[in-house]
C-alpha cells in the first residue's frame, strides 16, 4: 500500500501504524513505481486472526477430480453370459473397483487374491525378462477375466497383469471363483471357453511379433484394444505402448505418425483416437481376424446384446 507523503525509497508507517519498507523501480518514462512490503514482525501482530473473529479461513481449494461413471457387472461380457442367479449368489463379494493406469493386478510367480472382471478398463498381460524388457502376450477387457490361473489350478502364472487403459471393473475373491468353478457347470463352461480364446490370442500374438511388421502389429493392437472398449479413444503413453509391443519408443512414434498421415487415427501425446476402423482392419495382418473369429466362436453374445 502507498503511504501519503512518502518519497520513493523511504521507509515509513502506514495508516494502521505498521512499518513499511518501500522499493522503487524507475520506468522508461522517468516515473517511479513504488511497492511497499509490510515488515514480517509487524504483520504477525497487526493482522487479525480469522479464527478469533469467527470467520472461516480463506483457502484456495481445488475441485475434486472427476469421478468415473458407475458401471454394472453386465458391462463385462463374461459376467453378462453367466446365469443371473450365479451373480446373485456372489452378492457383495463381487466388488466394484477403480483400475487406474499402470496398476499391477498380478505379478509373475505370485498367487492372486482376486480375479478381476474389467468393464471399462483394459489389462495387459506381459512377460518380463530378467533385464527388465517386456512384451505383451494378451489383452483383457470387458470380454473376460484376469486370473485364469486361480480356477485352472495353477494358483500363479509367469505373466504380469498391468492396467494399460484406466477404467473400472469388478473383483471377486479367489476362494469364491474356485468354489463357483467346481460347483457350477455353467460357470466352469464359460470360464474354460474364455481360457481357450485367450490362449488363441497369446499364440497369435507370438506369431505376429515374429513375422509381421511393426505397422501391422500396431494396427492389430489398436483393434484388439478397441474391441475391449466402448469408444474410439485410447489414453496411454508412448513408453507403455512400446513395452506392450516390445519395441523402442521411437518406433511407436513413427508408426503412429504414419497411421495419422494415412487418416486412420488422430495422435497426440498419450492420446489416440481411431478415425477409420475399416482402414485399420484393411492395413493389419490376418492375426487380428484369427483372434476375433475365435472369440466370436467360443464366447456367446452378451445377454443384453441378444435381448
Amino acid at each position: 500500500m502507498a503511504v501519503a507523503g512518502q518519497r520513493p525509497g523511504q521507509d515509513g508507517v502506514d495508516e494502521c501504524g505498521q512499518s513499511v519498507r518501500c522499493r522503487t523501480k524507475k520506468t522508461t518514462t522517468g516515473h517511479y513505481i513504488q511497492r511497499n512490503s509490510i515488515a514480517a514482525e509487524s504483520r504477525l501482530v497487526t493482522q487479525p486472526s480469522s479464527r478469533s473473529s469467527g470467520a472461516a479461513p480463506s483457502r484456495t481449494t481445488r475441485p475434486p477430480p472427476p469421478q468415473a461413471p458407475p458401471t454394472r457387472p453386465e458391462q463385462n461380457d463374461l459376467l453378462d453370459a453367466l446365469p443371473p442367479d450365479e451373480r446373485v449368489r456372489w452378492g457383495s463379494r463381487l466388488e466394484a473397483v477403480d483400475m487406474p493406469l499402470g496398476q499391477v493386478l498380478a505379478e509373475s510367480g505370485r498367487a492372486m487374491s482376486y480375479v478381476y472382471f474389467p468393464t471399462t478398463a483394459i489389462v495387459s498381460l506381459l512377460y518380463v525378462l530378467e533385464n527388465g524388457a517386456s512384451a505383451e502376450i494378451a489383452v483383457v477387457g470387458r470380454d473376460g477375466v484376469v486370473g485364469i490361473s486361480l480356477f485352472m489350478g495353477g494358483e500363479s502364472t509367469i505373466s504380469r497383469a498391468v492396467v494399460q487403459s484406466a477404467g473400472r471393473g469388478y473383483r471377486l475373491p479367489a476362494s469364491a471363483i474356485k468354489e463357483a468353478f467346481e460347483r457350477s457347470h455353467d460357470v466352469m463352461h464359460a470360464l474354460l471357453r474364455y481360457t481357450q480364446a485367450l490362449i488363441t490370442q497369446m499364440a497369435q500374438t507370438a506369431v505376429c511379433n515374429r513375422h509381421h511388421s511393426l505397422d501391422q502389429q500396431l494396427c492389430r493392437w489398436l483393434l484388439l484394444s478397441l474391441d475391449r472398449l466402448t469408444g474410439n479413444d485410447l489414453v496411454m503413453t508412448q513408453e507403455l505402448i512400446a513395452n506392450m509391443l516390445g519395441v523402442r519408443r521411437e518406433g511407436v512414434t513413427d508408426g503412429a505418425l504414419k497411421l495419422q498421415a494415412a487418416g486412420l487415427i488422430r495422435y497426440a501425446r498419450g492420446h489416440i483416437t481411431v478415425l477409420d476402423r475399416p482402414g485399420l482392419e484393411a492395413r493389419t495382418c490376418e492375426c487380428y481376424a484369427v483372434v476375433k473369429k475365435e472369440y466370436d466362436r467360443l464366447l456367446p453374445a452378451p445377454v443384453t446384446e441378444r435381448a
